[in-house]
């Protein structure tokens, strides 16, 4: 019944607010500083329109589109996010699913809920690991040993969060990860008894990359030592595809391109990391410009409709990733949220290339 109150973004976050906890909204909802940084980006969107055309036979589309050399049966995919099942129970394979059924990468983050090599498994292949580098390195390379291991193609170096942003909501409510429940949580959980019991059916949830032997992870940790010799590092030892995410400058972009990365991702971390950051939908054309045509561009921060999308791709992005909303489908009404909203931002797409006159997703890139 939740599943069909779904017709947009909005809709699934209402329902997610409604059902979260307060603090575990706020985790997924918010973003760094006063938010400007997000409210930047939303402004850039929605300030871009599209070019409506008349009197085109748009009666057959495609939304499909290849990605590394294989087909992906949608131009949009499902970027890395920490600590998913805190959404509900089960999140981190919902999402596996979903990417195994429309071949789109699932991005599996460091700090998932679910063990990397069930994700991978479950998402039939279709899984992209996302890395972080902290402390020393040495337990950051360990995890590009076994993420090999596991058969992952593509790896995904997170290079915008030297240290970890400050989001108020966040500090507020005492948010931690691993996760920890005193006094205030306690009765943040009591108002919200149908997640609070779900979620203690289901057990705590984990990062459960790090439970193995002599190591931990710790969220606040500085990432600062990661320098352009780590990213040699890992070039040298990763065979597959390697994408930095978080890329707002077109200066590092371009150096990226001289050290041999595969793709870069133009993101913000979806405004969670600089509130004074440029909008990186407004850093999009720059970076494709100066990059040229056929260099793989990616682009994540700030989505929220299958028009969203189409702004992102004509504007130069080769593929493009939803994250939090994604997890606001899920939080209202589970997987089934989540494939309804999975189709909403499909139909949104589909319909906005029929508004402008476009049967497939070929852009004509300049450079």
């Amino acid at each position: 019944m939740a599943a069909s109150a779904i017709h947009s973004t909005e809709d699934a976050r209402r329902l997610a607010r409604r059902r979260l906890p307060w603090m575990v909204f706020d985790y997924i909802d918010g973003a760094a500083g006063t938010e400007t940084g997000a409210t930047r980006n939303r402004t850039a969107l929605d300030d871009m329109t599209l070019r409506p055309r008349i009197l085109r036979d748009v009666s057959s589309r495609s939304l499909s589109t290849e990605l590394f050399g294989k087909p992906a049966q949608r131009p949009f995919g499902i970027a890395p996010m920490g600590m998913c099942n805190l959404s509900t129970p089960g999140a981190d394979l919902m999402m596996a699913r979903l990417a195994a059924r429309y071949s789109v990468p699932l991005g599996v983050s460091t700090v998932a809920s679910t063990p990397m090599e069930e994700l991978i498994e479950v998402a039939e292949g279709n899984a992209w690991f996302q890395l972080y580098f902290s402390g020393d390195g040495s337990g950051t390379f360990r995890l590009v040993e076994r993420a090999r291991a596991a058969g992952y193609e593509t790896l995904v170096l997170t290079v915008d969060v030297p240290e970890v942003g400050r989001r108020p909501r966040e500090l507020r409510h005492g948010f931690t990860m691993p996760f920890r429940i005193g006094p205030r949580q306690f009765l943040d959980f009591a108002m919200h008894p149908r997640w609070s019991l779900s979620t203690l059916f289901h057990g705590k949830p984990q990062m459960a990359n790090f439970l193995m032997e002599g190591y931990e992870f710790d969220r606040t940790e500085s990432r600062a030592k990661a320098d352009w010799s780590t990213l040699a590092r890992l070039r040298d030892m990763w065979p597959g595809n390697l994408v930095v995410k978080g890329v707002l400058d077109v200066e590092d972009a371009l150096a990226l391109k001289a050290a041999g990365v595969d793709a870069i991702q133009v993101s913000s971390h979806g405004g969670r990391q600089l509130d004074s950051a440029p909008a990186p939908f407004s850093v999009l054309p720059q970076v494709r410009k100066a990059l040229g045509a056929k260099f793989p561009i990616f682009y994540d921060s700030g989505l929220r409709s299958g028009e969203d999308a189409l702004k992102a791709l004509a504007s130069g992005a080769d593929f493009v990733f939803f994250g939090r909303i994604l997890q606001y489908a899920m939080a209202g009404a589970g997987e089934q949220g989540l494939e309804r909203l999975w189709t909403v931002l499909s139909d949104e797409l589909s319909i906005a290339m029929a508004q402008t006159g476009m049967c497939s997703l070929s852009f004509e890139r300049l450079g």
